[in-house]
Parts: structure tokens; sequence; C-alpha cells
């Protein structure tokens, strides 16, 4: 049974900065293609990063109140745990967090349907 288990969420002032972590087990974490999502109230879930099997590759949100430029994916084979590094958080930011993991490729890593396990999220709040 895989499991994806996310951590680092909490309330941050904007400007301030988060590291969340997703901690995976029960699978081949290294063959995986990762992703991070988020879904604020009232609103549909969103794509916001992923990083390829190889960990060469990255490929962020492009939307309004972008976080390319601000966040960053990264991951950690060894500990079979990825990363989502967050600065210059505004209140937009505010969300619940969740990260993803599926066969795909990076070409397809912005449809949450292509991806098979999902974590059960980690709560972001950030005050004006």
């Amino acid at each position: 049974q895989v499991q994806l288990v996310e951590s680092g969420g909490g309330l941050v002032q904007a400007g301030g900065s988060l590291r969340l972590s997703c901690a995976a087990s029960g699978g081949a974490f290294s063959t995986w293609l990762m992703g991070w999502f988020r879904q604020a109230p009232g609103k549909e879930r969103e794509f916001v990063a992923a990083i390829s099997r190889s960990g060469g590759m990255t490929y962020y949100a492009n939307y309004a109140n972008s976080v390319q430029g601000r966040f960053t994916i990264s991951r950690d084979d060894a500990k079979k745990t990825v990363y989502l590094q967050m600065n210059s958080l505004k209140p937009e930011d505010t969300a619940v967090y969740y990260c993803a993991a599926g066969p795909q490729g990076l070409s397809l890593a912005q449809e949450q349907t292509q991806y098979s396990y999902w974590g059960q999220g980690t709560q972001v709040t950030v005050s004006s």
C-alpha cells in the first residue's frame, strides 16, 4: 500500500517562507513523477509544481499570481521525500497543499487525473 504524508504547513505572515515535505512509503519512489497541488476553500484543486523521475526537470504552474519564481520543488530519493520550498508567500497562497505521485511524464504533470497516489494534505495559511 502506497502512502504519502505531507507535513510542514502552518501559519505565516505575508512575505514569509515555509518548506513542505511529502514522505512516501510502500512503493518505488524513484520511478514516480511527483507533484504538488493546492485547494483553497470553495475552489477546485489546482496544479502547483512537479518534478521528474530523475529529479533533473521541474515544471511550475503558470497562472495569475504564479508560483513560478517564488516556489521550488525538489526531491531526495534516498529519503523518499519530495519538498516544496515556498518563499515570498502571499495571502492568496492560503490553501490545503497536497502531494501526488504517478507514472506519467512532465508533459502531463498538470493533469491531476494522471496521478495514482495522493496525500492527505497540509494546511498553509498566509496572513496579511
